[in-house]
């Protein structure tokens, strides 16, 4: 990841080390608990052709950041990154930039950190094996994550192209993981107590009822009309486990929560659970839903330029 310097240099090169996932996590829980901190709605544009452009701002007491990306789905036909787009990061105070940081790849780890984080406070079994489910860039930002922050020694992986799937098991054989290719996540579950669901949520991907120990992740979906679980899977962590959104802007943008014609808005957030303004229960399974919002990003702006120290 480069980060410009102020005349637009871009010869500084801090790299991936700069928003590692164990710090990451931890820059998201210190933003959840600091009350400077000031997110408005993000804007969505639809684009012709199916893609969506997003403009999301954040700032605290110290630095000011707004993500400007796209979102164009069909370019994964295209062999092109689905997510495109910059980081703009400033001094509060002075309106000075302090660095330009690569959108897509701010994205993938802060939203692979926030999950991380929702494991480490509220996984059952957070040592247990990851069925990681989608292949693509999220997914190996999971594994990544997990590995780094669970110490996680063991995935198996499941996406509709065997190819990915196959490239993603390289990738954790080469971080010294045990790792392996399953055919049916549904069928893979009962195995795995951590779960990752990060596709492009067009459709129902996971099924299978989750048992009292196990913790799923669900990213993919970040509008009313995306899916990644089926309703009866949603409703039943609903009744017999715990439900956790990322934000309350999920009442409006969790696609899998809403077709199970669950009220969004009774479910605690992730920072109900970091600041303890709200328990989760001990019982069942956890369900851990994520939509992306732009505190999230201003989180890993205020690690990579120092500004959360």
């Amino acid at each position: 990841m480069s980060i410009k310097s102020q005349n637009g240099d871009c010869s500084l090169n801090v790299g991936l080390p700069a928003l590692p996932y164990p710090e990451l996590a931890q820059a998201v829980a210190d933003l959840l608990a600091d009350p400077s901190v000031v997110v408005p709605p993000r804007l969505v544009q639809a684009l012709p052709g199916g893609g969506s452009l997003f403009v999301m701002p954040a700032h605290d007491s110290r630095v000011a950041m707004t993500k400007l990306i796209t979102f164009t789905p069909a370019n994964t036909a295209r062999g092109l990154p689905t997510i495109q787009g910059d980081v703009w990061v400033c001094d509060v105070r002075t309106g000075q930039r302090l660095a330009l940081l690569d959108g897509p790849t701010v994205t993938a780890r802060r939203t692979a950190a926030v999950s991380l984080l929702a494991a480490q406070r509220l996984a059952p079994e957070p040592q247990g094996r990851l069925l990681v489910v989608g292949a693509g860039v999220q997914g190996r930002a999971h594994l990544e994550a997990f590995a780094a922050g669970l110490g996680t020694t063991e995935v198996w992986v499941a996406s509709r192209s065997p190819a990915s799937a196959q490239a993603l098991v390289a990738h954790a054989h080469s971080l010294g993981l045990r790792a392996s290719v399953v055919a049916d996540a549904d069928a893979a579950l009962a195995d795995c107590p951590l779960v990752v669901t990060c596709t492009p949520a067009s459709g129902v991907v996971l099924s299978a009822l989750p048992g009292a120990g196990h913790f799923v992740a669900a990213v993919g979906a970040f509008t009313p009309r995306m899916v990644e679980l089926s309703p009866d899977l949603c409703r039943h962590v609903a009744e017999h486990g715990s439900i956790v959104v990322d934000t309350a802007d999920a009442t409006h943008e969790a696609g899998d929560l809403l077709q199970a014609g669950l009220d969004v808005a009774a479910f605690p957030t992730l920072a109900d659970v970091v600041t303890g303004r709200r328990a989760v229960g001990a019982r069942g399974s956890v369900l851990f839903k994520s939509c992306g919002w732009a505190g999230w990003d201003l989180a890993a702006a205020r690690l990579a330029t120092g500004a959360g120290a």
